[in-house]
């Protein structure tokens, strides 16, 4: 078991990192120590902000051979509490934010390795002025930084095409729990020197080392892209139109997503300056955006498509972007269903992910498998439907005290939910990744063969227990 900090570790994890990269001030650490949602809070005894590999290998030696718990954090933007240290006052947080540095950029290769305290949104900006993108994006992109987006695996809106994280890291830096540095950042395509230790890293959420930098897969600049928003009559409509899309424009479809007409209500209701993007309203509406070189083709091949399922009555309505102003207003749409769903009231979140030719069926039979043990329960469902990812809401009866309603059946009605993700060959955690929110539900839905990997590596490649304890998965009871 992990053990408290004595005076002299502190003094010399001080040393190591000098008077800016050290404080036990509890204001200073204060927002630190609460992750992004409010649901966890947290002490710690130190903060420490190193700003190169070198100090974080130091800083872990010490911690290692000292038996004290460690819990890295990048821009605390996290939704399961991954990077809150627990109650105990006895760990030391490890905020990587100082290190921002881009180490090359192959223009050529279409690579990019930068430190893991690097902003999403500052490397986006990075990756254009060299005519190169970045293609993952999330709402938080202002804050998170590379580091946590490998630690989560995370996933976005353009997954579609161009896959998670996972599928974007082409090589890794990590400090490892007794300060070694694995060096695996060598974009190496071919490499069969046994486990894939890149993909082992990628949504181990700290648990295992302390990712650093990482070489990055980019895509050559985008400048065109089309954007449409379809109105339909239900769910299923949405992936038959997605597998006809998918079919007619191949790799030029980038983004797929579905929402009901509550999102949407609800975005109208809370968020200043949006509108319905169709004249009419309708039951469900489909985001969809192209990207490409050609804005001509792209254009021509998605009027075709969309008058095509016109047509077959597979959409009601339809209106595609005329210019980015447009597109982004469509967009702006999605991205704030999260806040707008906040204002409506207290709900119950789940990031899930199902088969995707199970979405629209899990999206449909759930609600009412709820209703049947939770009277008057709401569900609001919206997501990635080209990857299986739904974002699934619980809102409690109308007329009730949410919060109560929340405190005496949320739990309940949350594991009901899990128990039939789990039902159709699903995982509870689609790119939030389990933290400290999922891990007991984890330990009791998945399968023990699964549990007992995730637990062997962890003692296997941190035995001390002092990378990020009692995330994704507790050891002890």
């Amino acid at each position: 078991m992990p053990l408290p900090p004595s005076p002299a570790l502190l003094d010399a994890l001080r040393h190591i990192v000098g008077d800016k990269g050290f404080t036990t001030s509890p204001q200073d650490m204060a927002i630190w120590l609460t992750d992004w949602r409010g649901k966890y809070h947290g002490k710690a005894a130190a903060m420490l902000s190193p700003n190169s590999t070198a100090q974080v290998s130091q800083i872990m030696k010490l911690c290692h051979d000292a038996r004290v718990a460690v819990v890295p954090q990048g821009g605390n933007s996290g939704m399961v509490g991954g990077a809150t240290p627990d109650h105990s006052g006895d760990q030391i947080l490890l905020c990587l934010r100082r290190m921002t540095g881009v180490r090359h950029i192959d223009v050529d290769a279409r690579l990019a390795c930068v430190d893991a305290g690097v902003i999403l949104e500052n490397f986006h900006h990075i990756a254009l002025d060299h005519g190169l993108r970045f293609p993952l994006t999330l709402g938080g992109k202002g804050s998170a930084t590379i580091g946590g987006l490998v630690s989560t695996n995370a996933g976005g809106t353009q997954v579609l095409r161009h896959g998670n994280m996972r599928e974007l890291v082409a090589g890794l830096e990590v400090v490892l729990p007794d300060g070694q540095i694995l060096d695996a950042l060598s974009p190496l395509k071919k490499d069969n020197r046994g486990y894939d230790l890149r993909h082992l890293f990628c949504g181990a959420e700290g648990t295992l080392g302390i990712v650093t930098a990482a070489t990055l897969r980019l895509s050559p600049s985008a400048p065109a892209r089309q954007t449409a928003w379809v109105g339909l009559t239900n769910v299923h409509q949405a992936l038959v139109l997605l597998r006809q899309l998918d079919r007619g424009l191949g790799a030029m479809l980038e983004g797929f997503e579905i929402l009901p007409q509550s999102c949407l209500t609800a975005v109208l209701n809370h968020i200043p300056n949006s509108r319905n993007p169709l004249e009419s309203d309708h039951i469900w509406y489909a985001l969809i955006e192209l990207a490409g070189d050609d804005q001509d083709i792209m254009a021509s091949a998605l009027e075709r498509e969309l008058a095509q399922a016109l047509e077959a009555s597979l959409i009601q309505d339809a209106v595609i972007a005329k210019n980015d102003q447009e597109s982004d207003d469509f967009w702006r749409i999605r991205d704030s269903i999260s806040a707008a769903s906040r204002a409506e009231g207290p709900a119950i979140q789940h990031d899930i992910s199902v088969p995707v030719e199970k979405m629209p069926e899990f999206i449909e039979s759930n609600p009412a498998r709820l209703s049947a043990n939770f009277a008057g329960v709401r569900c609001l469902s919206f997501g990635h439907l080209g990857d299986g990812n739904v974002h699934h809401h619980i809102q409690p009866p109308v007329g009730v005290d949410g919060q109560k309603w929340l405190a005496q059946y949320g739990e309940e009605a949350s594991r009901a939910v899990y128990r039939h993700v789990m039902e159709i060959g699903g995982s509870i955690s689609a790119e939030h990744g389990i933290g400290q929110m999922k891990r007991d539900i984890l330990a009791e839905l998945d399968s023990p063969a699964r549990l007992a990997a995730l637990r062997a590596i962890k003692l296997g490649m941190d035995p001390h227990q002092i990378c990020n304890p009692d995330k994704l998965i507790r050891l002890q009871n």
